[in-house]
């Protein structure tokens, strides 16, 4: 094996350090509506199903009718990827969708811990790693594609490889993609770009600050070891990538752990302690 498929090899992140994947091979891809290219059901060899969400990889939102969570996000993404159509970008979500069914049509490999992978608490899903029938890494080649963004949680490699190495590497291969026009960097506008990215920072600090008081109730507080993204994300000042962060970095023992978490200080933990509990993991 090469020493690029060696960096790109599969895997998982800090929070789930402690927890081992596991291998399954001969994995086949369940196909339905309801899945995009970085998130979808499997079935194992022994005929359990699963529903897999990439480590690293975020592909651009396709589902978006009717749910509010998602829309933004989309136009998030159309705003890192600078993109002006919102519609545009949302097509290069239908794309990524194609080719990931295209690159599991033979049976493939799962690596995972079952760590919770839920983004939205209605559904479960578990975050694994997938290697395609001819070796590859499929979240690496999503980036590599311009068909994905390298953002998300990460894990440690199989091969031992650090989550923050992978992290690093993956978003190497992404400004490989930008400058080659792959995927949706062919739509970027990149006079534009700069200020689209600023647009989406002002107004998550914004919905931020505004959350002070927030979503979430003392009386009813958010389990940080089991929550899902959007659970999370109805903390004060905890969005997306905070929110990732929390996950990436579980299980906590104590409140005082939440400091492990990539952009969890002080200042932020004190403001989202009243709100939550930590149970066993």
């Amino acid at each position: 094996m090469t020493r690029w498929l060696l960096a790109i090899y599969l895997s998982v992140t800090f929070s789930q350090a402690g927890e081992e994947l596991r291998k399954f091979a001969g994995c086949r891809l369940v196909e339905t509506e309801w899945a995009d290219g970085d998130s979808f059901p499997v079935k194992f060899s022994d005929g359990k199903q699963q529903t897999i969400r990439l480590y690293g990889a975020d592909c651009i939102e396709m589902h978006v009718n009717g749910n509010d969570s998602n829309a933004r996000r989309l136009r998030d993404q159309r705003r890192y990827f600078g993109i002006a159509d919102i519609l545009i970008a949302k097509s290069q979500g239908e794309t990524a969708k194609l080719e990931t069914t295209k690159l599991l049509s033979q049976p493939f490999t799962v690596y995972t811990s079952f760590a919770d992978g839920r983004g939205d608490s209605r559904f479960e899903r578990i975050y694994g790693f997938v290697e395609t029938s001819d070796g590859k890494n499929l979240a690496a080649e999503l980036v590599s594609k311009g068909l994905a963004r390298a953002f998300g949680v990460v894990h440690q490699l199989p091969d031992g490889t650090s989550g923050t190495e992978w992290r690093e590497h993956l978003a190497d291969i992404e400004l490989t993609a930008a400058r080659a026009g792959r995927g949706a960097w062919a739509m970027t506008d990149w006079e534009k770009l700069p200020d689209f990215r600023k647009q989406a920072r002002e107004e998550n600090s914004e919905l931020e600050t505004a959350k002070g008081t927030k979503q979430a109730v003392e009386n009813k507080p958010v389990d940080i070891n089991h929550a899902s993204r959007d659970e999370l994300m109805t903390l004060p000042q905890i969005g997306e990538k905070k929110a990732l962060s929390i996950i990436e970095a579980r299980p906590y023992k104590d409140i005082q752990d939440l400091l492990r978490a990539k952009d969890i200080g002080r200042s932020v933990l004190g403001k989202i302690t009243p709100y939550i509990v930590i149970t066993p993991p």
